[in-house]
């Protein structure tokens, strides 16, 4: 029988190509986001896009995400809970810090405890969840208080959920990922350039210059890391870095 894993942010980015990795080695998929057009076209990049479903909801919504699991009625294997909002805030009436903090905190706070009511019995073996945090949970940025603060808050989040879930067999990580080349750090970049006025060439050189190995992950590549933590039965309770030796955490 396939296992059946429930990808959030499925429709763009990592959680897209993590998606796509997943379903090529035989997951099924409960695909949810907010835009179900976008979820439509990742279902459909897929292998056997009938195996997979579909979820249109808001993470920050918890009657929506509960709607959405008790018409799907998934028995899963694992969640991946990766839909994120990023970019910048600053203290002021258009502050964006609450909208930032509902959605990658709390948002996936409700969606991993909307979804372990949904997850298969303890007797079928390991099952898991995965938190796509970020390097900037270990980093200060200017101007990215919220977007931090709430990836430093899913680690924490992440060790809680460990020693709650481990008497069901379900293993609790998180994956840090640095610099990775999808629309939202192309769109952070820009933010950077247009803030100091400079060429978007020379903010990404600049940006690069910092990392180890000169370079943005691929987001193929935090797919794979995802489906290794999906496999393994020993893990539960730690942060995975893949920044490209951005950062050394001890």
């Amino acid at each position: 029988m396939k296992k059946t894993i429930l990808v959030s942010g499925a429709g763009t980015g990592i959680g897209q190509s993590t998606a796509k990795v997943l379903a090529d080695k035989g997951y099924k998929l409960v695909l949810l986001g907010r835009n179900k057009e976008n979820l439509e076209k990742t279902r459909s990049s897929l292998v056997e896009p009938s195996d997979h479903t579909i979820i249109a909801a808001d993470i920050r919504d918890a009657q929506a995400l509960k709607k959405g699991l008790d018409e799907v009625k998934p028995l899963l294997h694992g969640v991946i809970a990766n839909a994120g909002l990023g970019g910048e805030n600053q203290y002021s009436e258009n502050d964006r810090w609450h909208k930032i903090i509902e959605t990658n905190l709390t948002g996936t706070y409700q969606l991993v405890e909307e979804a372990l009511p949904y997850f298969a019995a303890k007797e079928d073996g390991f099952r898991h969840v995965v938190l796509v945090s970020s390097i900037l949970a270990r980093l200060g940025v200017p101007r990215y208080t919220a977007y931090c603060a709430s990836k430093a808050g899913l680690l924490g989040l992440m060790r809680s959920w460990a020693v709650e879930l481990a008497a069901q067999n379900i293993l609790v990580n998180a994956i840090a990922p640095g610099w990775v080349n999808t629309s939202m750090a192309r769109e952070g970049l820009a933010a950077m350039a247009e803030h100091g006025q400079r060429e978007y060439d020379d903010v990404l050189q600049e940006q690069m210059s910092h990392v180890l190995l000169g370079k943005m992950s691929e987001p193929e590549e935090i797919g794979e890391l995802i489906a290794y933590l999906l496999l393994q039965t020993s893990i539960t309770g730690q942060t995975l870095d893949i920044n490209n030796g951005a950062v050394m955490p001890a």
